[in-house]
């Protein structure tokens, strides 16, 4: 367990280990989170589109699963 002080204007220095894991450089973002009784940091990707691209994949469009729900739908009537 790392243990970080806090400077005089609520800053903290992230350990080098785990900057070097998590990849953080100067100019990083953090995202700080109150999780109730502890705060909880998350480095936010530098291309949030990109970490963001294929997390939505499906195999079927919005489009194709309403036109076959509507087939069932018409095949129960």
């Amino acid at each position: 367990m790392q243990t970080l002080n806090i400077l005089n204007k609520g800053q903290v220095v992230i350990p080098a280990i785990l900057r070097e894991r998590y990849g953080i450089k100067p100019g990083s973002r953090i995202e700080i989170r109150d999780a109730g009784d502890h705060l909880e940091l998350y480095p936010l990707p530098t291309d949030p589109i990109g970490a963001f691209k294929g997390s939505l994949k499906n195999t079927l469009s919005l489009a194709d699963e309403l036109v076959n729900e509507h087939q069932l739908e018409v095949k129960h009537d």
